[in-house]
């Protein structure tokens, strides 16, 4: 009886020194620390990896303009995101919740180190997901680059993540209507890179050509830039990838491995198809190959395995070469770096290749019990059309709005000073 007391006591003690000890039980460390460093890497992708990316595809005299649209996006969606946009994607939406989530969750009042998300904090849940929020309305930036002014950037950015992001991202991984459907988006080749080049598309075609498009050439001003950014971008899907498992398991390992044989097929695709091509393999297009890799892979990563993920990028390096030949030569559209060819068809094509590899036939990790791959992709095909319709119908209103707000493009003669001088009164480059 005296040591059962003893026993009783001491445990007692324990629980008071340690007040943590109570959920601490239920937090997995381990994967804490792997969702913590994946956030890391996903912001890194936006910045300073696609800042540098972009900025080094444009002209010099623009190079300042596409640096600030990406940092600034990053504050405004981190602010919107704490607001209300992660509450209405991830809180419960009650007899709504089909559709839209719940306000619960904005500004996040009961948010407390002892919240969890499964078995990480849910602090880490709600950056992790920021990140992937953030990028999404930056890669758009691609489209209208070097003529879109700066103030409407901002409010088309922010309109846009609410009335397109938020639902689409709600269907998806909110617990909505296309989830229920057995949906297959695992770090968001629909939600992201679907949802992002639609609305390049549509920005582009809004905005009209750059003055001297296509007559005029218009290269990359520093391809050291572009490469670096790049480099960035291919460690940087790591996390973006591997950290959607939110666990620090086989399927975190595989999503990652995936993920670079499918970066490395596609980079070698688009430089042989340009080499055989054009006589000669460039640095612009080994790297467009690798993104269009990274972003073709993006749905399928923790569904398929490395067979799957060579297939997926060579594929990607094919289909997205000639998409983006095709948009520019033959349809003449002005997505001044080639956001809808590489990430929008990308993201349809991965996205419909991850019911077919998704298959232990070939490969997969399985599909879900009593869906054939036939079911699976057209499941795949009705999220993607319905991605497709949403953010097409409502980018294209959002742009009307901020048009009659504030005007959506600068003067041709500002144009041809450049954004950084006339929108910022800074330059990239001072000559000595």
């Amino acid at each position: 009886m005296l040591n059962l007391k003893k026993k009783w006591l001491a445990s007692l003690l324990i629980l008071t020194l340690t007040p943590q000890l109570a959920w601490s039980a239920e937090l997995n460390t381990g994967n804490t620390a792997w969702i913590l460093t994946s956030t890391a890497l996903v912001l890194f992708m936006t910045l300073p990896g696609l800042s540098l990316f972009y900025g080094g595809l444009v002209r010099s005299k623009n190079v300042l303009s596409v640096l600030m649209q990406c940092f600034s996006i990053t504050c405004v969606v981190s602010l919107l995101w704490l607001a209300g946009v992660y509450s209405f994607i991830f809180a419960d939406g009650g007899v709504a919740q089909k559709f839209i989530g719940g306000a619960s969750k904005m500004f996040m009042p009961d948010l407390g180190v002892a919240n969890l998300t499964g078995d990480i904090p849910e602090s880490v849940f709600f950056m992790f997901q920021m990140t992937f929020a953030i990028i999404t309305p930056a890669l758009i930036v691609g489209a209208f680059a070097e003529r879109m002014k700066f103030s409407a950037m901002l409010w088309f950015s922010g309109l846009w993540l609410v009335i397109v992001y938020m639902p689409i991202c709600h269907w998806i991984w909110g617990g909505g209507w296309l989830a229920d459907m057995g949906v297959r988006d695992f770090a968001g080749g629909i939600v992201i890179h679907v949802n992002a080049g639609v609305a390049a598309l549509v920005s582009a075609l809004v905005l009209g050509h750059r003055k001297g498009f296509p007559a005029v050439a218009m290269p990359p001003h520093n391809m050291t830039m572009v490469v670096t950014g790049a480099g960035m971008l291919w460690v940087g899907w790591f996390g973006f990838n591997g950290g959607s498992a939110l666990k620090a398991d086989g399927s975190a390992g595989m999503a990652v491995l995936v993920t670079h044989i499918a970066a490395a097929a596609g980079s070698l695709t688009w430089m042989i198809i340009e080499w055989k091509r054009f006589n000669r393999p460039s640095v612009l297009g080994i790297v467009t190959g690798m993104v269009a890799g990274l972003g073709t892979i993006t749905p399928a990563s923790g569904f398929v395995g490395p067979v799957g993920g060579f297939v997926i990028g060579v594929v990607a390096g094919t289909v997205c070469f000639y998409a983006t030949q095709y948009v520019k030569r033959v349809l003449v559209v002005d997505d001044s770096l080639d956001v809808f060819p590489v990430h929008g068809v990308g993201g349809i094509v991965g996205s419909l290749l991850t019911g077919v590899f998704s298959a232990k036939e070939l490969g997969g990790l399985g599909l879900n019990e009593g869906v054939s791959v036939v079911q699976q992709v057209g499941v795949q095909a009705v999220a993607i059309i319905v991605t497709v319709i949403w953010s097409a119908l409502f980018t294209f209103v959002i742009l009307k709005a901020v048009e009659k707000m504030v005007g959506l493009r600068v003067s041709p003669d500002e144009e041809q000073e450049g954004l950084d001088i006339v929108l910022h009164e800074e330059t990239g480059y001072h000559k000595l």
